[in-house]
Formats: C-alpha cells, sequence, structure tokens
C-alpha cells in the first residue's frame, strides 16, 4: 500500500521544513516565544509550509482528475486555460492599482480566482455539445482560451509601467512566500471537501479512463462523473493559484510518478498523489528560499527546473508503462 508511506513522508516534510532556512532556529526558543526565533517559525515558515502543502496536493490531484477526464498523459491543471485565466483576473488587478483587500483578501487573490472561475464556465459552455462533453473539444477549447488569455496578458504587460510590469512577472511565476494562516484557512476548505468528494468518486474514474462507452457499459453515470471531475479540478487549480500564481509541473510529474510505482487504480492515486504533491512542493518551496539565502527564486521556477529532467528521465526508462 503505498498511501500510507506518501502520507507518513508528506507529515515529515511538514514537521521538518519549517526549521531549515538561512536563518536558524531553536525548538525551544519557538515554544517559549523567544524573539525572533518565534516571529520566522511561526509569521514566515509555518504558513508558507502549510499553503505549499495544500497546493501541491490541490495541483497533484487535479493533474490526476484532468488525465482521466481527457485520456490524456500530458494534461496537467492548465491544460484547460484555469491558469492562463487565474493571471489574466491578477494581471488586471495590478494593471489597475488595486492593492487593497476585500473582506481582508487582496484584490490580486479576489480577480485572479473570478479569472478562473470565468474561464471554467467559458471552457465549459463552449466544449458542452447538448448533454454532453467531448473530451477532445474540451481540450481544445481549453488550449484556445490558453492562447487568448496569453495574448491578453501581454498587451497589458506592455503597456503598463516598469513597477507594474515587475510585479506581473513576479506574480505569474508562481510562489508561496506571501501566504500567511489566513491564505491557508482560505484555500484549505476548498481542497479539503474536493479530497473528501474525489475519495468517494475514484472508482468512478477507474471505468472512465479507459473509456466513456466502457464506462457506461459498466454502470457509470459518464455525464455526471465528468462534469463532476471537470468542476472540482478547475476549482483545485482556482483555488491555490488564485493566491501562489501558476506553479507548473506538479500536476504533471506527481500522477504519472504514483503512476509507475502503484499501478493506475485511482482509489490509490489520488491519495497518494495527494501526499507526494504535498511532500514535493513544500521541497521545492525550501529550496527555493534556502539555496541563494538570503535571496529567494520563485518556487514555480524550481519545480520547472527539478521537474522537467526528471520527467524527462522517466520518459526514457518508462516510456511503455506510463499510461
Amino acid at each position: 500500500m503505498i498511501v500510507g508511506p506518501c502520507a507518513a513522508f508528506s507529515l515529515l516534510v511538514v514537521v521538518v521544513a519549517p526549521w531549515i532556512g538561512s536563518t536558524g532556529v531553536t525548538w525551544h526558543h519557538v515554544l517559549a516565544g523567544i524573539s525572533p526565533d518565534r516571529e520566522i517559525f511561526v509569521v514566515a515558515r509555518l504558513p508558507r509550509t502549510l499553503f505549499a502543502a495544500i497546493a501541491g496536493g490541490a495541483l497533484a490531484m487535479a493533474g490526476v482528475l484532468f488525465q482521466a477526464l481527457l485520456r490524456n498523459s500530458l494534461a496537467d491543471p492548465f491544460t484547460l486555460g484555469v491558469s492562463a485565466g487565474s493571471s489574466f483576473g491578477a494581471v488586471v488587478a495590478i494593471w489597475f492599482g488595486l492593492e487593497t483587500a476585500i473582506w481582508g483578501i487582496p484584490w490580486i487573490s479576489v480577480a485572479a480566482f473570478t479569472g478562473a472561475f470565468v474561464t471554467i464556465l467559458l471552457v465549459f459552455f463552449i466544449a458542452r455539445t447538448g448533454n454532453t462533453l467531448p473530451a477532445f473539444t474540451l481540450l481544445l477549447a481549453g488550449i484556445t482560451l490558453n492562447f487568448v488569455f496569453g495574448a491578453l496578458i501581454m498587451f497589458i504587460h506592455y503597456a503598463a509601467n516598469f513597477s507594474q510590469g515587475y510585479l506581473m512577472t513576479r506574480w505569474t511565476m508562481g510562489a508561496v512566500d506571501t501566504a500567511d494562516m489566513q491564505t491557508v484557512a482560505r484555500s484549505a476548505p476548498f481542497v479539503i471537501a474536493c479530497f473528501a468528494g474525489l475519495l468517494w468518486l475514484s472508482p468512478h474514474l477507474n471505468p472512465l479512463s479507459a473509456g466513456e462507452e466502457w464506462a457506461a457499459s459498466r454502470g457509470v453515470h459518464v455525464r455526471r462523473v465528468k462534469h463532476l471531475v471537470y468542476f472540482m479540478g478547475s476549482i483545485l487549480t482556482g483555488a491555490v493559484t488564485a493566491f501562489s500564481g501558476p506553479i507548473g509541473f506538479v500536476g504533471l510529474i506527481v500522477p504519472h510518478t504514483v503512476r509507475l510505482v502503484a499501478g493506475p487504480d485511482h482509489r490509490t492515486l489520488i491519495p497518494a498523489s495527494f501526499f507526494l504533491g504535498s511532500a514535493f512542493l513544500v521541497i521545492c518551496d525550501t529550496l527555493a528560499r534556502t539555496l541563494f539565502a538570503p535571496a529567494e527564486i520563485p518556487v514555480g521556477v524550481i519545480t520547472a527546473l527539478v521537474g522537467g529532467p526528471f520527467f524527462i528521465l522517466l520518459l526514457k526508462r518508462k516510456r511503455n508503462e506510463l499510461w
């Protein structure tokens, strides 16, 4: 059983990571509330570690869902344009100088989630044909909106001033360094609810990934399951991207790694991917803030630098077993 070891590894990483950094902290100073150790641990490191764990798990689960929905081993959380829509919303907010907060949530995050949600609806209604949701049309609609939003983002970036352009570039690299406990509290309910729902839905994904006709012959309500998979995967992506920006490769690498070790059974694949995705992003964020300390690298850069070669290695060694 791979879920138990993945959960234990994720827990170990989350517990150890906040203690690692360019400035050393001791546990007795933290527990005693002695500054600056307590502030470094509680205010700076612990929230970003917890949010990285939530975001990594959400993106990994979304990758599993989109690969099953589209029956495409290269699908990831950003294939259907959710990331591009979220980035467009954030870039618009930066362009208009919306730096305040509404109900304690930064306007940039509100705009990013709104952009992601609008994209979810656009892709759904563009791809929907009658009562069906063809996977090929869904994929084409997502890719098309990716290009459209990408062009709009480049236009706004060109029209923005230097400081706005820097903020836009920095946001689109993906990072978790601005996370606090409120960010964790706002994103965690979406992820936990989707995780619980997917555990219930996971037995239906096995026949669906083999084909709609096969799934229907096995008693799966194909239309309802496809709609649930699409919206849950998109909400998972939007809920974390609104606060972190786009972080690539997590939803592509982690599901494939688990699939190679444990097989294609989604009852195992979904929880194992969640825990391994959490550990993967926490490790990448720890590297991002320690490799060139005191300077930090956006975690999206680290996931691409680590994930790209790793995925190529998987392709070379296990190309016949990848899907």
